[in-house]
């Protein structure tokens, strides 16, 4: 079989129409995004679609996403501002907002301000426009990757392209906005986010990702996050996909000397949710933060991969993440911290924690350390159990009920990672979808207020 009826074979199974999407690809597409493309999907025909028999997939079987054809969503989709609601706080965020539905950009819904030369634009219309603006760092900070995050290349359509100058400080965060459809059918969609972060700049970004219940749609994104020296930049992601979606997402991370990134990830929809991590340093003196939460109930599959590379001297991460498993749900948490041979002075943490609240949830953790190096600090630890019978007994012992006693015990767990979120309206948002999920949320409500 050819190169090429192997792909057309790989891409059949989730029926993305590639000989079609790259027949309608413009004449006047860039030589460089074209080839990029292409190589993507070479990448893809050699990888194939992953299975149990991948160590990196084990836990996560793809097969209820390999099931369903897939097809690309109509352009024609109409969202209202009230369907966004739940994906904007409220509206309750100031700052910059563009939104995307089905991974195509919607300027109706976007609000997007000026400021000291900031760019945040529809990446279709970069790529149309002046494509030299995105080309050195587009696919640049992405090496690798799984399978989808090869899709995610190969059927590159749009998505937000941030671009942020040197010295310049942003007040306000940056939201990007992506809302799914599946009144058609299943579909998918693949949107990509670039952020450059010029030297000594700051920014915050916040991606959020939802749509309706009880429809099957494939969100596969990827995003791309470049630091040059000096450079801070918060990140945050939520996503709230409808219980029978789908989630696969990657981000790609590059640190430049003495840059500051942190991420924050809170998983809470899609019937099967999968993040993949990969941040390097490339300069000394780089700090790194990585964080999350995931709750999942019912049968519910949340999967994060995390790959921190300390790959020069003199560089710090840390990392926090925690899981809440109810029902027949499963989490899993698997972080890699690889340490380079000439990467002394490294300061390395991972903590992975979570809480089963059923018998039958199960969550799969695994924390790794690789070093190479001799003059490093670095430590890793996962716990994984029920909740305290200790703790819960004291508080019944002051006359909280057991629902309400477990509730807040919940609560506390997820707090911790919750009050590290500098947004005050993301921060609100989620106390209050904590506080609203859990049974008895008055008496929590009236202990944490």
């Amino acid at each position: 079989m050819t190169q090429a009826l192997e792909q057309a074979a790989l891409v059949e199974a989730l029926d993305f129409g590639w000989p079609g999407f790259l027949a309608g690809r413009s004449a006047g597409e860039p030589g460089w995004l074209a080839a990029m493309r292409r190589a993507a999907m070479d990448r893809f025909a050699e990888m194939g679609l992953p299975s149990v028999r991948d160590e990196d997939w084990r836990q996560t079987p793809i097969g209820p996403i390999a099931r369903i054809a897939f097809r690309r969503p109509a352009e024609d989709a109409v969202v209202g501002a009230e369907a966004l609601a739940p994906l904007t706080f409220g509206h309750a965020l100031d700052g910059h907002q563009i939104v995307f539905v089905n991974g195509r950009y919607a300027p109706s819904l976007s609000s997007l301000g000026a400021q000291d030369g900031v760019r945040i634009e529809s990446l279709a219309r970069v790529l149309d426009r002046e494509p030299a603006l995105v080309e050195r760092r587009l696919g640049k900070v992405l090496k690798g990757g799984n399978a989808f995050a090869a899709l995610n290349t190969a059927f590159l359509e749009d998505g937000a392209s941030v671009s942020i100058p040197a010295g310049v400080v942003l007040a306000d965060p940056i939201h990007v906005v992506h809302h799914s459809t599946a009144s058609a059918g299943p579909s998918v969609s693949h949107p990509r986010l670039l952020v450059v972060a010029g030297r000594t700049s700051q920014a915050t970004i916040v991606e959020s990702y939802g749509g309706p219940d009880g429809q099957a749609y494939l969100t596969n994104t990827v995003t791309e996050i470049a630091l040059e020296d000096g450079a801070i930049v918060d990140h945050y992601k939520v996503q709230r996909e409808g219980l029978a979606a789908f989630h696969i997402a990657t981000l790609a991370v590059s640190q430049g000397r003495d840059a500051r990134f942190s991420s924050h990830s809170i998983a809470l929809g899609a019937a099967l949710a999968r993040q993949d991590v990969d941040q390097a340093f490339a300069g000394e003196g780089g700090e790194c933060a990585l964080g999350g939460l995931f709750l999942a109930s019912g049968t519910q599959l949340t999967d994060t991969h995390t790959r921190i590379d300390h790959a020069v001297p003199r560089c710090a991460s840390r990392q926090l993440y925690k899981g809440i498993v109810d029902g027949q749900a499963r989490g899993v948490f698997v972080g890699r911290i690889y340490v380079a041979k000439d990467a002394q002075k490294t300061d390395a943490n991972q903590t992975n924690k979570n809480l089963l609240l059923s018998r039958h949830a199960l969550v799969h953790s695994v924390p790794q350390l690789e070093i190479l190096a001799d003059d490093v600090k670095c430590k890793h630890g996962s716990t994984t159990g029920q909740l305290d019978p200790a703790a819960l007994f004291y508080l019944r012992s002051r006359g909280i009920g057991e629902d309400a006693a477990r509730s807040l015990l919940v609560y506390a767990f997820a707090s911790d990672v919750v009050a590290r979120i500098k947004v005050e309206a993301l921060r609100k948002d989620l106390g209050r979808y904590l506080r609203e999920r859990l049974p008895s949320a008055a008496d929590i409500e009236e202990a944490v207020v």
